[in-house]
């Protein structure tokens, strides 16, 4: 197994969202790979949990990543967040991403979950991927 693509898999994730000019007209440079500090933006996308498997060959080494990207709004209802999540899905899904290390063979989405949670209350949408590395 190898989680050597991970740090690459995630700056490359990060860069085509950051990259996107639809999601950028939506949250404009609230793109975080941490909770943010400080004033919290009202909508926001943040990188989330992380889990990889091994899917390494008897040649090479190779793993499935499942990735988490939420996006969270202090909004009454879902509307923003959900337009907000559809970019994030059009920015990562078929993008031409380039890793530092390895190479991504495939990002699929997963699923989807929307929640109301927090103090005060925020709106999540919790977007689920699932990408396929080699580290050549």
């Amino acid at each position: 197994m190898t989680y050597a693509v991970s740090h690459a898999l995630q700056q490359g994730v990060y860069l085509a969202l950051t990259g996107d000019a639809v999601l950028t007209g939506l949250v404009g440079g609230n793109v975080f790979d941490a909770p943010p500090s400080g004033a919290i933006p009202d909508l926001y996308v943040m990188l989330g949990d992380e889990q990889a498997r091994d899917r390494s060959s008897g040649s090479a080494g190779a793993a499935l990543h499942d990735l988490d990207v939420r996006v969270v709004s202090s909004s009454a209802g879902f509307a923003g967040a959900k337009q907000v999540a559809a970019a994030v899905c059009d920015a990562v899904i078929g993008a031409d991403i380039v890793l530092a290390r390895g190479h991504l063979v495939s990002l699929s989405f997963r699923a989807a979950r929307a929640v109301r949670e927090g103090s005060p209350e925020q709106r999540q949408i919790r977007l689920k991927f699932r990408a396929f590395v080699e580290d050549s």
